[in-house]
């Protein structure tokens, strides 16, 4: 019989490897950490400077409200006021991500992922 063609295969769909497996993740480098620690670190430095600034100005009112000599005391709480306002998005900026990533390294830790 050798004019019979052989039982053709069934058609196969193209699958990716692991198709339905769900997603893993990475662990989080050394990098990843020293970056989160820089990140935290800043945002706890720029508000200690948030307060410093706040108190002293707070100061520099009482001071300008005491003689008039001393208006210009007033001015430069005025100035704080500015630079206070203008590093609050800036300690958002960089709280947020510092916090969590931090939360990240920490939850990892606990896993024992790390």
């Amino acid at each position: 019989m050798p004019d019979q063609q052989p039982v053709p295969y069934p058609a196969q769909m193209p699958v990716a490897p692991h198709a339905y497996a769900p997603p893993q993740t990475r662990g989080v480098s050394t990098g990843y950490r020293l970056w989160a620690g820089i990140l935290l670190w800043l945002a706890v430095i720029i508000a200690v400077l948030v307060v410093v600034a706040f108190v002293a100005s707070i100061v520099l009112l009482a001071q300008a409200d005491k003689d008039v000599a001393n208006a210009a005391y007033g001015y430069l709480a005025i100035f704080l006021w500015f630079g206070i306002a203008a590093a609050v998005p800036v300690l958002f900026a960089v709280a947020i991500p510092g916090a969590l990533m931090t939360r990240r390294v920490r939850r990892e830790r606990q896993a024992g992922i790390l």
